[in-house]
Order: C-alpha cells, then structure tokens, then sequence
C-alpha cells in the first residue's frame, strides 16, 4: 500500500503538489488508478484518479475509513537539533514510524546548530507518516528558544509529566522507567551534544521538569530522545498486558 496525504481532501479531491508530483512523474500512475490518501486527521481514503496531472492531481472518493488515536496518551519530544543535520532528520523520521504526538527543536546555549530547514522537516515527518501508514500527522513545532518552550509548558499547567534528560549527577535524577506513569501524557526535553547549561536545568525544574536518566551508558543526542520516546511505549505497552 501507498499512502498520499491531503489535509484538506474532502473539501478539494486535489492532492498537494508535492504528492501529485510522486503520484503522477515517480510512480506514474494514471486516470483510473486507485490510490490511498490521508488527511492527518485520522481519515484515510480508498480514492480513484480522476485527473493525473503533476501539479494538482484530481481524485474521486470510493471509501472512508476513520482511525481513533494511537494511543490514549500524548508524548511529546523537544530535542535540540544536532550539528550534523542527518543525525536529527533520522530521529525525526525514526519518531514518527515508532510514534510521536508533537516534535520541538529548542535552541540552546550549548547548541552547535543554531538553524534549520523547516520546510525539509516538515516534508521528512510527512514522508515518515505515510511510509509507516500513519493517518495522524504529528504536530511539528519548528525550532524555538529554550525558554520559550519552558513558559509554554510551565502555561500548561501540571496535567502532564515532564522529564529532562541530564548527564551530571550533581542534581538527583530517577531513572525514566521508575519515574513515569503509565498512561499519563508526557513530555520528553533532550538537550544537545554539550549538555544543558546549569541555569537551562534550573530553570527546567522551575518550570516543572524532573531529571531523569535514560540508562546507564551517556548516549547521543538523537539516540537519547529515540530511547525515551520508545520507553515511553514500552511502559504503556507492560502496564496494559497487567491489568
């Protein structure tokens, strides 16, 4: 199965550009072609090609099928972007196929990488969403100032559990399997290759974050926020085959 996506499919029949482009020139279908398209929002249609054209490719709807959340929980990762670019699109796409609500990039002060393409990443998840057959697109929140993310969680408020992943053990940390709830939403902070700064930690836990440690070997960037994200399932996963 092929996955197409088209946010706004009911109201156009159109694909984007994009996907019409890998409709009609990469795989070369035509009029007549049955083809899969979702809209993101846990919709997927059974379509027929209408009008294969490049640009702007016509549809007409055969069947609906509509999909609850994946999981009762949400989890969202906020990960400073790494120096080498390939090594965070990776996580991106590796995110998306295991299961991601909403990705952050925060900026901070020990980051190598300071910018990012975010139209590349964004086209990056929506490539992951349709490989790995998902109808919810992950929410994609750009990259943002630290401190700006932490005053957006902080507005919140405590429905949630927040976890920032922290090398030095001069503050206590709890292991991230001891210390989440099953069930619960949750938000996972990864800072970059040098670390968070002591005042970046200080103002995380101010902002209701708790140090938490994601095994016992020091691991990379994208790999932390991989292993927490998938320890996250796997917790779930366990409390569930419990009860």
């Amino acid at each position: 199965m092929i996955q197409f996506y088209a946010p706004d499919l009911e109201q156009t029949l159109t694909l984007p550009e994009g996907e019409s482009t890998h409709c009609c020139r990469v795989l070369r279908l035509r009029e007549g072609s049955e083809i899969d398209v979702t809209d993101g929002k846990g919709n997927r249609f059974r379509c027929e090609i209408t009008d294969a054209h490049p640009k702007h490719t016509q549809v007409r709807i055969i069947d609906k099928q509509t999909f609850g959340q994946p999981h009762p929980y949400k989890i969202t990762i906020a990960v400073a972007p790494t120096k080498n670019i390939d090594r965070i699109e990776w996580l991106l796409e590796k995110s998306v196929e295991v299961g991601v609500d909403r990705i952050v990039l925060v900026s901070c002060s020990h980051s190598e990488r300071k910018n990012v393409n975010e139209e590349r990443l964004e086209r990056i998840i929506l490539s992951a969403m349709n490989q790995s057959l998902k109808t919810h697109r992950p929410e994609f929140g750009g990259l943002m100032k630290l401190s700006d993310f932490l005053k957006e969680e902080k507005q919140q408020g405590d429905a949630r559990e927040r976890y920032v992943g922290y090398c030095s053990p001069e503050i206590e940390r709890h292991g991230l399997s001891e210390a989440y709830t099953p069930g619960k939403d949750v938000t996972l902070l990864i800072g970059p290759e040098g670390d968070f700064s002591p005042e970046e930690i200080e103002l995380a836990l101010d902002c209701g974050f708790s140090a938490a440690t994601f095994g016992e070997m020091r691991l990379r960037t994208e790999t932390a926020a991989l292993y927490g994200l998938q320890s996250i399932h796997i917790l779930n996963e366990l409390s569930n085959h419990r009860n």
